[in-house]
C-alpha cells in the first residue's frame, strides 16, 4: 500500500495481546517486550500516482490519501480488477493458483528478486517495499532468537521465496525446510544460500547445514517442525481458503507459528481498490486483505493463540506479523 506522510510512531509486540491495545499511542504499563516497527502514518496528502503507476501489482498498490481517497472512490466501477483476474486465469488454465505460481515463476520473479535483492537497479517504490520486507525479517529473526539459540531447532519456511527468511535462519544453525510455489523462486533461493552460507570458511565455527529447498505449494507441505514460518504469502488466499491453510500450518509446528498477511481496515480495503486501477505494464495476482480478528479466529479454531503482534509499515509496505502458540 502506498502512503503520503514519512512519520512514523513506535509500536509494541504484546505478549498478553489485546487488539484494542496495539493503538501506537498506547503507554498502558503491561507485559510487554518491545519491537520497535514502523506504525501506519496519516492518510493526508496525496501520492503523485503518474510517478509510481508503472511499478504496482497485487502486492505494491498505488493509492491516494485523504481527500482524493473519497473522491476516487466514486469511479472504482469504471474498471473491471476483477475482470482481468479473470482473464489471467483462463490464459493459465486455472484459479488464485496457477495464476501465483506463472507470475512469480515469470515476471514476477524477475520483480521481486531484485526487490528481495541488493541491487541499486531498483525504483523508489520497490526500495521502499525491500525496506518493509526487511524489517518483517528483522523482527521474525528476534522473536524467534530472543527465547534462546535456534542451533539444532527445526523451522518451515512456508512461501520462501529467493530465502530471506531461511538464509539468517540457517546462519543461526537452524534446520531449514523451505518451500516455495515457484520453482524460480527455489532455485535462487538455492543459489544464494550455497553462496551466503558457504562464502568463507571458519574453522573455529560450526558449519551452517543448508536448508532443504522444495518446489511446493502450502497445501502439500507436511511434517512436524518446531516452528512453522509463513510470511507475506496469505495475500493470495482469500478468508474462506486462509483457514483451511492457517489450520493446515498449524498442524505442522509444534511449538511456533508465525504469519505475516496484510490486515483488512476499511481505509486499506478502499485503498487497494483504488490501488487495482493502476495495475501497471506486467501482470499481478491477486491481493486479499484479512482482518486480525479472523486470522485470531481461525487459529483458536485450529488450538492455537496468539502471543505475540504487530505491525510493519512504510509508505508502500503494511504487514500485521503475529507469533502463535498452542492454546
Amino acid at each position: 500500500m502506498a502512503f503520503s506522510s514519512p512519520l512514523f510512531s513506535p509500536v509494541n509486540f504484546t505478549l498478553n495481546p489485546n487488539p484494542q491495545l496495539n493503538h501506537p499511542k498506547s503507554t498502558k504499563p503491561n507485559n510487554r517486550r518491545n519491537l520497535t516497527v514502523c506504525a501506519i502514518p496519516p492518510l493526508s496528502t496525496a501520492t503523485d500516482i503518474s510517478a509510481v503507476t508503472g511499478s504496482l501489482d497485487g502486492k505494491t498498490l498505488a493509492v491516494l490519501g485523504g481527500s482524493s481517497v473519497a473522491a476516487l472512490a466514486a469511479i472504482l466501477s469504471l474498471a473491471d480488477p476483477e475482470r482481468r483476474r479473470q482473464l489471467q486465469a483462463e490464459e493459465v488454465g486455472g484459479g488464485d493458483k496457477e495464476v501465483v505460481r506463472e507470475y512469480f515463476n515469470n515476471n514476477g520473479f524477475q520483480r521481486w528478486k531484485k526487490i528481495y535483492g541488493d541491487t541499486d537497479d531498483v525504483n523508489k517504490v520497490q526500495l521502499d517495499i525491500r525496506l518493509g520486507h526487511s524489517k518483517t525479517v528483522e523482527n521474525v529473526m528476534k522473536m524467534l532468537t530472543e527465547e534462546g539459540s535456534l542451533q539444532g531447532v527445526t523451522v518451515c519456511d512456508a512461501g520462501c521465496g529467493t530465502g530471506c527468511l531461511s538464509i539468517p535462519l540457517a546462519k543461526e544453525g537452524a534446520i531449514v525446510s523451505a518451500s516455495d510455489i515457484s520453482a524460480s523462486m527455489v532455485a535462487e533461493a538455492q543459489k544464494q544460500a550455497q553462496e551466503e552460507l558457504f562464502k568463507s570458511k571458519d574453522d573455529q565455527s560450526l558449519a551452517p547445514v543448508m536448508p532443504k529447498f522444495e518446489v511446493k505449494d502450502l497445501e502439500s507441505l507436511d511434517g512436524k517442525y518446531d516452528t512453522v514460518v509463513c510470511l507475506d504469502v496469505m495475500i493470495h488466499y482469500p478468508q474462506s481458503k486462509a483457514d483451511g491453510m492457517i489450520a493446515h500450518l498449524a498442524s505442522l509446528a509444534e511449538n511456533r507459528l508465525i504469519l505475516s498477511f496484510a490486515p483488512k481496515t476499511f481505509y486499506y480495503d478502499l485503498l487497494k481498490r483504488i490501488g487495482e486501477l493502476f495495475p501497471g505494464p506486467s501482470k499481478a495476482t491477486r491481493a486479499y486483505l484479512h482482518a486480525e480478528a479472523d486470522v485470531e479466529r481461525a487459529l483458536q479454531k485450529a488450538g492455537w493463540k496468539i502471543k505475540k503482534r504487530g505491525l510493519i509499515a512504510t509508505q508502500f509496505y503494511f504487514a500485521k506479523l503475529i507469533e502463535a502458540v498452542p492454546a
